[in-house]
């Protein structure tokens, strides 16, 4: 029995469908990562399987519990962290956890060993209110509080969002740390260098799940040469490849463009336009794809 599996499930709110048919499966101690934009329907999916929202079509199951028909037991089995601060401000550290706790008729002394590498660092702030926290405490303590009850299943929703470079390293510690001990987390992020920690990832847009596979297994399938193009011009060095009858592809990644080139066509016949376009100092390496690249990849596939 695999602890989360999704067979069809749609969703809409009005004449906007969030979710279009999704389906997949993820096993016991796997970190399954939802990457997409904003309004890619990953929040939706996440409700469901928090049992906070019904589906119009599909089935939904958690621990072989439907999402429907057997709420109350999965609520009982699945920590749910969404993407917002969802805590009581006014409620120190300790009292948080502790009214957490007594919700699913449990002890912060009976569930420590879950959480006590986690809960170490908030010790010294226990008596602290919660809205005083930095955001990073404010992410452990949620982390705390979606297991205090020993939950198999942690459903994570933009975990990380506006958290320091070291607390998200911190995090994703503390989640392989739970991945051993044989607990199911599904985890949407929106940055690249966090889904390659994921065991598997659903690259999702517009409600529908592009691919899901291994990281690895995502990088190999980009199947064609990526370059990474400099020059001292950008914005006009991005204008000039694109209008290069050769290229099939470029997108503005941080300080570099990156770009594919069509069957036939070779570096060597960009730089020389790109030489008679005026720029002189124009630097074309190649580069190993990203899971950005291979998202970028596939939205443009896949685009009607």
């Amino acid at each position: 029995m695999q602890p989360i599996r999704v067979e069809g499930i749609t969703k809409s709110y009005g004449q906007h469908q969030a979710l279009r048919g999704v389906t997949f499966e993820a096993s016991r101690g796997e970190i399954v990562g939802i990457i997409g934009p904003d309004g890619a329907g990953k929040t939706t999916l996440f409700r469901i399987l928090a049992t906070l929202l019904t589906p119009d079509a599909g089935t939904a199951l958690v621990d072989g519990f439907d999402t429907v028909r057997q709420y109350r037991d999965i609520r009982l089995r699945v920590g749910y962290m969404p993407g917002r601060f969802s805590l009581y401000p006014d409620l120190t550290v300790e009292e948080n956890l502790r009214l957490f706790a007594s919700v699913f008729g449990a002890t912060i002394e009976k569930n420590y060993d879950l959480i006590k590498d986690i809960y170490v660092q908030l010790e010294p702030f226990r008596t602290r209110r919660a809205a005083a926290l930095s955001g990073g405490m404010k992410q452990k303590l949620a982390l705390c509080c979606a297991l205090i009850h020993k939950p198999s299943v942690l459903l994570l929703d933009e975990p990380t969002t506006g958290v320091d470079p070291v607390s998200r390293k911190e995090f994703w510690a503390m989640l392989a740390r739970l991945k051993a001990q044989g607990i199911t987390i599904l985890v949407s992020t929106p940055y690249m260098d966090e889904a390659s920690l994921c065991d598997r990832i659903a690259l999702m847009r517009d409600g529908r799940f592009l691919t899901i596979d291994t990281p690895e297994a995502i990088r190999a399938s980009f199947g064609r040469g990526l370059w990474s193009a400099r020059a001292s011009d950008m914005p006009a060095l991005l204008r000039d490849i694109r209008e290069w009858e050769g290229t099939e592809s470029c997108f503005a990644f941080g300080d570099v463009h990156h770009l594919t080139v069509g069957p036939g066509r070779e570096i060597r016949q960009l730089e020389a336009f790109l030489r008679a376009k005026g720029h002189a100092d124009v630097n074309i390496r190649a580069i190993d794809p990203s899971i950005e690249d291979c998202y970028m990849q596939l939205e443009k596939r896949q685009r009607p």
